[in-house]
């Protein structure tokens, strides 16, 4: 796949949501939602792309219909399939 957010930039966008501290484990929880959640846009705007007869071209009008038709509370997230087993002060990204 292309280009991926880093893990700082990820504990970095945590902290700014609030965090004081932040495990490693949430980090790369996080990266695999966030891989999921841009798999699944791109995956719709594909298919609507297509639709609209351009099989190669993504327009910003296919994101926005996606983000318009898929909402985060139409998927929930399924906390307990996380790979995280354990916080300990020892995963804490300092």
């Amino acid at each position: 796949m292309g280009k991926k957010f880093s893990l700082y930039e990820i504990e970095q966008f945590i902290r700014e949501a609030g965090a004081e501290k932040v495990t490693e484990d949430a980090v790369r929880d996080l990266e695999m939602e966030i891989e999921r959640l841009a798999n699944t846009i791109t995956k719709k705007a594909m298919t609507y792309a297509e639709h609209a007869g351009r099989r190669k071209l993504i327009r910003t009008s296919d994101i926005l219909l996606t983000r318009k038709l898929t909402t985060p509370q139409s998927s929930p997230v399924n906390f307990s399939a996380s790979p995280s087993t354990t916080n300990t002060a020892s995963n804490i990204v300092k």
